[in-house]
């Protein structure tokens, strides 16, 4: 009886024997490097990619746009976040910040009444009678749809914008932030760091003492559970933040130098009216009476500002040990920020009645199609930013 002939044992599967490639069809794909600390990615591109996110927010009322905003920061927070550090798991409290925002919104408009006049009668709640004195509020009454759409739509604008600062809370690294401030800015070091670890700082407090109760058998929820959690966590983020501080007070992080009272009062009048140029720019690009003043006051601003603050430098006397490079993936980060800022700017001059639908009378919402496609501009940053390395190898032998 004739046997099949056995496969040596030696010899791979069929489906896993290497082959030559082709020089003459390379098969090449471009990928963006793997994050290290010599090439990581400037901190302020992603805080202003971010701030163009929620610049594009601010100038629409459409829930499917907002939705698209939120959806293209969520994608890159998944593709480019550092999981094992402590300020990237803040995007979570974020985003049910921003829902907190929304279900308040709609129970102010439910209870307190809404300006939005409406037909279509959803419920009537027990109204209380109120003062002469106050006019124009009401306790309870008539709930219509058209009320609770505006307060829907008013309320997703607020979260989105909660949203995309979350983004870059949990993109930036705060503390390679701050070493990238310039050095006139050096003496409010120490306020800033505090201000900008205690959020995250909390976050992971909040994480460790949930896994520890539940490991000892507690809950972790309920109103008690939350009494005894927050102040051990605000204390240990607040403890945590002030060490930091006072290190780099120890470090001599504000340590200055004399310069003439000519240059100070310079530096001090150039950076006011550059900050106030830059509000009043910022303003006018959230706003949409202020589109054409906006630009021109936010890019003069800026040049008083960096004028100011680069004489404001000649105060400083530290210096910097690798500092942070600009390179091309910041600009491109940084640019489709802008880009989709500028693309929902124009969309809104050129048709503003696709990006706030109508209310009364309801009408229900379309996604245009070119502000749409300027919103996904924003994801360019999941593809050109450095790739969070992989976890280190193990070190045992693989059988």
């Amino acid at each position: 009886m004739n046997r099949p002939a056995e496969r040596p044992a030696h010899r791979p599967a069929d489906h896993t024997v290497d082959r030559p490639v082709d020089p003459a069809a390379p098969r090449r794909t471009v990928r963006a490097p793997e994050a290290s600390r010599f090439n990581a990615l400037h901190a302020g591109a992603w805080w202003l990619w971010a701030l163009g996110l929620a610049a594009a927010a601010s100038r629409t009322t459409n829930p499917l746009l907002l939705g698209l905003l939120v959806g293209v920061a969520g994608y890159v927070v998944a593709a480019r976040r550092t999981d094992d550090a402590p300020w990237a798991r803040s995007y979570g409290a974020f985003v049910k910040l921003g829902l907190a925002v929304l279900a308040v919104r709609l129970l102010f408009s439910v209870f307190l009444g809404s300006p939005v006049p409406g037909a279509h009668v959803l419920f009537t709640l027990p109204e209380v009678p109120l003062p002469g004195w106050a006019a124009g509020v009401r306790l309870g009454g008539r709930v219509t749809a058209e009320q609770v759409v505006f307060a829907l739509y008013d309320g997703a604008k607020l979260a989105t914008l909660l949203i995309c600062v979350g983004a870059a809370n949990a993109l930036a690294n705060p503390v390679r932030l701050l070493k990238s401030l310039p050095g006139a800015l050096y003496e409010v070091g120490v306020a800033v760091v505090v201000a900008m670890t205690f959020a995250p700082n909390m976050v992971a407090d909040v994480g460790r003492l949930r896994t520890a109760r539940r490991l000892r058998g507690r809950s972790t929820g309920g109103v008690g559970a939350v009494l005894r959690i927050g102040l051990p966590v605000l204390e240990g983020a607040l403890e945590r933040s002030v060490a930091l501080a006072a290190s780099m007070d120890a470090r001599g992080y504000g340590r200055t130098a004399e310069v003439p009272p000519a240059v100070r009062r310079t530096t001090t009048a150039l950076t006011l009216g550059g900050l106030l140029g830059i509000c009043a720019g910022v303003w006018g690009l959230l706003s949409s009476a202020g589109t054409g003043y906006g630009v021109p006051l936010l890019v003069a601003g800026a040049v008083a500002a960096a004028a100011g603050l680069r004489l404001g430098g000649r105060r400083s006397v530290r210096t910097r040990y690798r500092p942070d490079r600009w390179g091309a993936r910041a600009w491109l980060v940084a640019g489709s920020g802008a880009a989709v800022a500028a693309a929902l700017i124009a969309a809104g001059a050129a048709d503003p009645a696709a990006l706030h639908p109508g209310v009364v009378p309801l009408e229900a919402p379309t996604l245009p199609l070119w502000p749409a496609a300027g919103a996904l501009i924003g994801l360019l940053p999941a593809f050109v930013a450095p790739a969070p390395g992989p976890p280190p190898p193990s070190e045992e032998p693989t059988p």
